[in-house]
């Protein structure tokens, strides 16, 4: 009966049909992966589907034929780009070397989608031998390669790469192509990354009216960790404030004991973003920071004393609380409502007692609110 289903294309077709058919599923997915090599066009063939939940499932069986690599690499040269482009991924998922030399064709092709793909593929192949052809890809005319390029790059975590990868992250007219280049150089871990994600981190273009665009740098340099610690306490005599309030925001994730002396000294930054900045990461150590902060009370500068408070309200341990309450007395208004709010983050019965105190006095109606604001979100928060 092969003539009525058209042998074993005709079954191949059939058992593809089924994959939409959930009480089917198992069993043709099973019976395409016996089938093999046989099934592989016409799987390949389906790629081109606008279904994006069939689309995963004829991936993932193509992975799991390992004999379909001739007949994927095939495909790179001769089928419609959009099945092109599925095929890079799902090479990127088996690494098949053999693949390897297919992919440097697509890397070099006409479309620049497959060109990204095949970019991607193969930084996941991860063969040190093929870094050489990647190179070339940071300058394609189209952002979306040079993109997959340096990530694919980044996953190679070779210093010999760092210069061209620095030259993306310092000088590509898009920011989104230097945002890849950032997290490519933060995600090696390698100390020699360091010099570049700093020197970025000065660079204007990464913050000046879009410093949102910062988060990836930011977060690279956090993701090296200590071997960056030293350049970001460097960076915090820097003459501008961006950069001073950068990192002292890493070097409070990061959490290195070797920043604690600097950060303290960034807690009286004339510039009161860089001072708010050095008082939340101290937060950040906890308990060692207590006397640090304490001594800031003291200055002179109300935003500083205010940002201090802003600081031991995240910490809970039983010193802060009687540090907070004497800051009720301060002479600035603007230091008393924030130890009102502090107060209101620490789960210790003195300041409840306090917050009581404030919230009872109606002859000051603003506090008297604030406090009670405060007591209940700490409640809720209990609860």
């Amino acid at each position: 009966m092969n003539w009525l289903t058209g042998g074993k294309t005709g079954e191949v077709k059939r058992l593809i049909s089924q994959l939409a058919d959930a009480s089917k599923r198992d069993h043709a997915a099973h019976e395409l992966i016996r089938l093999g090599t046989e099934a592989a066009p016409a799987l390949i063939e389906a790629l081109q589907t606008n279904d994006l939940n069939l689309l995963p499932l004829y991936g993932q069986i193509l992975t799991r034929i390992p004999s379909a690599t001739p007949v994927l690499t095939k495909a790179l040269g001769t089928a419609h780009p959009l099945v092109r482009g599925r095929v890079c991924e799902i090479l990127a998922v088996t690494r098949d070397r053999a693949a390897v030399p297919a992919l440097m064709d697509a890397l070099h092709g006409e479309f620049y989608t497959v060109r990204a793909k095949a970019a991607a593929a193969l930084g996941s192949i991860g063969d040190p031998k093929f870094i050489h052809e990647l190179l070339p890809a940071l300058n394609d005319p189209e952002d979306e390669v040079r993109i997959a390029a340096v990530l694919a790059l980044g996953k190679y975590r070779e210093p010999s790469t760092f210069d061209e990868m620095g030259n993306v992250l310092l000088d590509d007219p898009i920011i989104e192509v230097r945002q890849a280049a950032a997290r490519a150089l933060g995600n090696t871990k390698h100390p020699e990354a360091v010099f570049f994600l700093m020197q970025a981190i000065r660079d204007a273009f990464w913050w000046y009216e879009r410093e949102h665009a910062a988060g990836d740098l930011l977060q690279a340099i956090e993701n090296i960790g200590a071997p960056a610690v030293d350049s970001l306490i460097e960076a915090l005599a820097d003459r501008e404030g961006t950069v001073r309030k950068f990192a002292a925001t890493i070097l409070g994730k990061i959490g290195d004991p070797r920043a604690i002396e600097e950060l303290g000294m960034a807690l009286y930054d004339l510039h009161h973003e860089v001072s708010l900045a050095a008082a939340e990461s101290l937060a950040q150590f906890g308990a060692p920071v207590i006397e640090v902060m304490a001594e800031a009370l003291r200055h002179p500068e109300s935003a500083v004393r205010e940002h201090a408070i802003i600081g031991l309200g995240k910490i809970q341990d039983a010193r802060v609380a009687p540090l907070l309450i004497q800051m009720l007395k301060d002479p600035e208004r603007i230091v008393q409502k924030q130890a009102i709010k502090s107060l209101g983050q620490l789960h210790d019965s003195r300041a409840e007692v306090a917050l009581k105190e404030i919230a009872s006095n109606r002859a000051d109606r603003e506090f008297s609110m604030l406090a009670k604001q405060m007591m209940e979100n700490n409640k809720a928060h209990s609860s």
